[in-house]
């Protein structure tokens, strides 16, 4: 078995994590490579390869870091269907639901076949009309908003060519069901099971009160025509990569062709995280408590 590791070596403890998974890897005589920016650790220079090319060599990809790092490495799988384990090194870790001291755990499900293998919807996302700027694909959201100005924009929402409504508001957060508890949560709109396949739109500080997140299928064919007064605006792909964009321009979102695939385990389940992480449905402490 071939196994390919991205880590974010900021994070606490990542260059331990990072060897304890090469050790169990030569320990089990499978192989590896790193990609270049590991090159620092205690590996064989035939180990490390350039990042872009590191689903050539592997089976498996694990993502030591936090959600980030597994947004970015999704980004760098792209279409070859490689499953993604995801390590928590970070915080809150809701994508990367295995943590330190799981990893070697982990590996040995893994091999021994004892693990699921969870397709997560992608979006597809492209600037209409722009020369230059390619498809590109998000596991969380998509989000347009007002960019570094302190003003309001106008966001057209068109669904499979029917117009829906306009929005004026700091911008619109167009999420995967995965993505449901991230950036969407945080503005009130719904959380999704991530096994769903549907697109979730939610608005960013509306200047309405009537204004409220839409769900559609994720069959469906979103526009959003941009109407700025200050001329610019951003598009933001996972929170990572970034278009500016200006007013006038239209830009289409829906479900790609592809999938992305995160490796889980059978001793965690979606709804055990937001209890867990999220305190989702806990009660009210009391006195008695």
């Amino acid at each position: 078995m071939r196994f390919g590791i991205t880590a974010n070596l900021k994070r606490p403890d990542a260059e331990n994590v990072t060897n304890t998974v090469i050790r169990w890897i030569d320990a089990n005589g499978h192989d590896y490579r790193v990609c270049q920016e590991l090159r620092g650790l205690d590996v064989a220079a035939e180990k490390v390869v350039d990042r872009h090319q590191l689903p050539r060599f592997s089976d498996y990809v694990i993502s030591l870091g936090g959600d980030g790092t597994l947004l970015g490495t999704a980004r760098l799988v792209g279409d070859s269907g490689i499953p993604i384990l995801g390590i928590n090194l970070g915080s809150l870790g809701f994508l990367t639901q295995v943590t330190s001291s799981e990893a070697e755990r982990s590996l040995d499900l893994i091999a021994a076949g004892e693990h699921r293998i969870e397709e997560r919807m992608l979006l597809k996302t492209s600037v209409l009309g722009t020369n230059g700027v390619p498809e590109m694909y998000a596991l969380n959201e998509v989000v347009i908003d007002r960019g570094d100005v302190a003003r309001l924009i106008e966001l057209n929402l068109h669904v499979n060519e029917e117009f829906i409504c306009t929005y004026r508001a700091d911008g619109l957060i167009v999420s995967t069901p995965t993505g449901s508890t991230a950036y969407n949560a945080a503005v009130g709109g719904p959380i999704l099971n991530p096994m769903m396949h549907a697109i979730v739109i939610a608005p960013m500080a509306p200047q309405s009160l009537a204004a409220r997140p839409l769900l559609f299928s994720g069959d469906d064919r979103v526009l959003v025509k941009v109407s700025s007064r200050h001329k610019s605006a951003l598009l933001t792909i996972d929170g990572q990569v970034s278009v500016p964009l200006v007013s006038g321009d239209e830009v289409s979102v829906q479900q790609a062709a592809h999938t992305c695939k995160l490796v889980t385990l059978p001793q965690h389940s979606f709804y055990e995280i937001l209890r867990n992480k999220l305190n989702w449905a806990v009660l009210p402490r009391t006195d008695n408590d």
